[in-house]
């Protein structure tokens, strides 16, 4: 068993975990990407995204790469949400400027009775990156992996790449609707799998990507996708190779409309969008009033990353005070990991970063205070 250095800051962790924090952790969705010169430089050495995320030392690299610009408190693996399709044989690939996309797409019966979990082997150069990133974090802040959710995953797996009006998968959805069941039950037990191998490698806390829960109808979003997040988080371990609690974090884009749907969901930490009112989420999910309360992550709008740092940090206190003074004192509450509400953008600029993480731990240890 690899044994790794202790955690010198748990900040994320305690907060993950509903306990008094000194100060409210954050970290960025896509922290390690194209709006980091360096990043571009290792990208280019790689030759390709996937070239990237497939070998382990680029991938530990990129990984660490904001960490070493700003003390941010936790890291996350650098992969993509589709390798798990892409080991079921869909054939990913990214072309410049154009995003994902897969040489197969899933669209008929035939095409939805070939899927099955696959051999998690094909996953290891991502097992391999999680433990070479551990090691080289060397216990300066936690890991997060990660997964795309069964709907996620399937929305590419059936347009075959992103999409703006997802026709393709809605129209397998509402009209054989068997079939749509059937590849969200394969992707759900492939995704635990991933996650649990990821766990095993060293993964500190796991997060799942729900990335377009927000496209379904009402109704619609309950069956085909909490449904089977909810099969992916019964299926999860609960600790790591370090016999320390794995926190499971779930965020769903445009899902504020679903929070109380979402309270009694068997995981740690709710992600939220900029749509959604953290205070208005605190009073629903944040104490334990409708099932175990919910850490909240979230939700500043990653174009306030544009504006100049004093309207940062405007912003930012507006975001902190939105939640209010967070849980303090022994025992558990109301806590906050502060994150903006989706991915950094590739146009940000770097300084700008260091002004949106210098006004959020100023803040909120005054708001502690």
């Amino acid at each position: 068993m690899t044994t790794y250095a202790p955690l010198q800051n748990d900040t994320f962790l305690r907060a993950c975990m509903r306990q008094a924090t000194a100060y409210t952790p954050l970290w960025l969705m896509r922290q390690a990407g194209r709006y980091l010169p360096e990043y571009c430089a290792t990208r280019a050495r790689a030759g390709s995204f996937m070239g990237l995320a497939t070998n382990t030392d680029y991938a530990t690299e990129v990984t660490l790469q904001p960490l070493e610009r700003y003390p941010l408190d936790a890291a996350i693996l650098f992969s993509d949400i589709l390798t798990v399709p892409d080991a079921m044989g869909l054939g990913l690939s990214f072309a410049q400027g154009e995003g994902p996309r897969f040489a197969t797409a899933v669209r008929d019966e035939a095409a939805v009775a070939k899927l099955e979990v696959p051999d998690m082997e094909k996953l290891r150069y991502v097992f391999d990156a999680v433990t070479s990133i551990r090691k080289a974090l060397n216990g300066r802040v936690p890991l997060i992996g990660f997964s795309g959710s069964p709907w996620t995953l399937a929305c590419y797996m059936v347009e075959g790449k992103g999409s703006d009006d997802y026709r393709l998968v809605k129209t397998m959805l509402y009209s054989r609707p068997d079939l749509m069941h059937r590849m969200l039950a394969v992707n759900a037990d492939a995704v635990a799998a991933y996650l649990n191998a990821q766990i095993d490698a060293g993964a500190q806390a796991v997060m799942i990507f729900d990335s377009w829960g927000g496209v379904l109808a009402d109704g619609a979003f309950q069956s085909f996708s909490l449904e089977y997040t909810r099969r992916v988080l019964a299926k999860l371990k609960r600790t790591g190779v370090d016999g320390q609690i794995v926190p499971r974090l779930v965020f769903t884009k445009g899902g504020g409309l679903w929070l109380k749907e979402m309270a009694p969901l068997d995981c740690e930490v709710l992600g939220l969008d900029w749509t959604v009112n953290l205070g208005t989420a605190r009073a629903l999910v944040g104490g334990a009033e409708n099932g175990p309360g919910k850490a909240l992550q979230g939700n500043i709008d990653p174009n306030v990353l544009f504006a100049p740092p004093a309207q940062i940090a405007t912003e930012v206190a507006r975001v902190l005070d939105s939640f209010g003074t967070p849980f303090q004192g022994s025992g558990t509450g109301p806590t906050h990991i502060f994150n903006l509400g989706h991915g950094i953008s590739q146009y940000t600029p770097p300084e700008n970063v260091a002004a949106l993480v210098e006004a959020v731990h100023s803040h909120s240890k005054a708001q502690r205070s």
